[in-house]
C-alpha cells in the first residue's frame, strides 16, 4: 500500500514530483529464496540526486523516460529510456538527473538467496560488478512492474509469493530482453526497434518476411540477420506470435468461428491457419471456441 510522505523509510527518495508506491515488508527475511520489500514508480525533480554508499536491499531500476548518469562502483552510465540497473548492499552508487529532461524510474527492492544469482543471470551484476544494461522492448518490463504494483497492493497471504514470483519474472524478462553492449547505440539496433514498432502496429496488414522487408525498406536477408541478432524468435515467427494472439482474442472474446478468424487474418484457407495457429500455441483454435460453436 502507499505511505504518506512523512511516513516513508528513510531509503526512500523524497526528490520526486510524482510517486506511486508499495510497500510489502520492510523487514524481510534475508535467508529466503526471495523477498519483495516494496517497489513502484517516481518522476524525478529536476535537481534529483542521489549518493549513497550504502543501500539495505538489492534494487532494480528501470528509466522509463528522461535522461540522467550513474555512477556504480567508480563506473559511469549514462540513463535514458530502456536502461536497467542495479546495486545492493555495500554497493555505492550516485545517480543524477538531467534538469532539462528529467527521468520517470521503475523500481524494486528485494532479499534472498537468489537475489544476487538472478541479477547475475540478468546481467547486472559480472563478477564482482554491478552495472547498467539496455534491453529492447522495455515497455514489456514496465506491463510487469505494473502488474507486480496492481497485486501488491491487494490483501491475502499470497500476495507475498506472489510478488516473489512477478520479480522473478521481471528478471527473467530483463535477461530476455538485454542488448549486446554497444548494439543499442548502432544503427542496426535503431533499425530493429523500427521494424519490431511496425510489426506491433501493422501486424495484419503483412504475411511474410519479404513484405515486412519492403515494408520497413530493408533486405529480406538483412531482417533476418537483425532478428538473429536481437530478438529470441525469427522475424516470421515474431510476426505470427502478434498474428496468432490477436486470433485467440477473437476466438476466445467475440466467439467467431475458425473460418471466420482465418478471414479476418488473411488466411485463404482455415487449414493453413490452424496449422499456424497450432505451431505457435501448441492446441488447434477449435479448442478455443466456446461451447456450442
Amino acid at each position: 500500500m502507499s505511505n504518506p510522505q512523512q511516513a516513508l523509510p528513510e531509503f526512500v527518495s523524497r526528490q520526486v514530483s510524482e510517486a506511486k508506491r508499495f510497500f510489502l515488508n520492510l523487514a524481510p527475511n534475508a535467508e529466503s529464496d526471495l523477498e519483495v520489500v516494496c517497489g513502484g514508480v517516481e518522476r524525478m525533480q529536476p535537481d534529483y540526486v542521489v549518493n549513497r554508499t550504502d543501500f539495505p536491499y538489492c534494487a532494480i531500476e528501470l528509466v522509463a523516460e528522461g535522461e540522467g548518469t550513474l555512477e556504480v562502483q567508480a563506473d559511469e552510465h549514462a540513463l535514458h529510456a530502456g536502461v536497467v540497473f542495479a546495486y545492493g548492499p555495500g554497493i555505492a552508487h550516485r545517480i543524477q538527473n538531467h534538469p532539462a529532461n528529467p527521468m520517470r524510474k521503475f523500481y524494486l527492492d528485494f532479499v534472498g538467496r537468489d537475489a544476487v544469482p538472478l541479477l547475475r543471470e540478468a546481467g547486472l551484476v559480472a563478477g564482482e560488478t554491478w552495472t547498467a544494461i539496455q534491453v529492447g522492448a522495455f515497455h514489456e518490463i514496465i506491463e510487469l512492474f505494473e502488474i507486480l504494483h496492481r497485486n501488491a497492493q491487494g490483501e491475502g497471504a499470497l500476495v507475498s509469493s506472489i510478488a516473489s514470483e512477478l520479480a522473478r519474472l521481471i528478471l527473467l524478462k530483463i535477461r530476455q530482453l538485454r542488448v549486446a553492449d554497444g548494439a543499442s547505440n548502432s544503427a542496426a539496433y535503431a533499425t530493429f526497434e523500427r521494424v519490431r514498432q511496425y510489426v506491433e502496429n501493422n501486424f495484419l496488414k503483412v504475411d511474410t518476411v519479404q513484405q515486412l522487408a519492403d515494408e520497413c525498406h530493408v533486405s529480406a536477408v538483412y531482417l533476418s540477420r537483425l532478428f538473429a541478432r536481437y530478438s529470441d524468435c525469427g522475424a516470421y515467427q515474431f510476426l505470427m506470435r502478434h498474428k496468432m494472439n490477436y486470433a485467440a482474442g477473437l476466438l476466445m472474446n467475440e466467439g467467431l468461428l475458425v473460418k471466420e478468424v482465418a478471414a479476418r487474418l488473411g488466411f485463404a484457407d482455415p487449414f493453413r491457419f490452424s496449422r499456424a495457429f497450432k505451431r505457435t500455441y501448441g492446441i488447434p483454435p477449435k479448442e478455443l471456441l466456446r461451447p456450442g460453436q
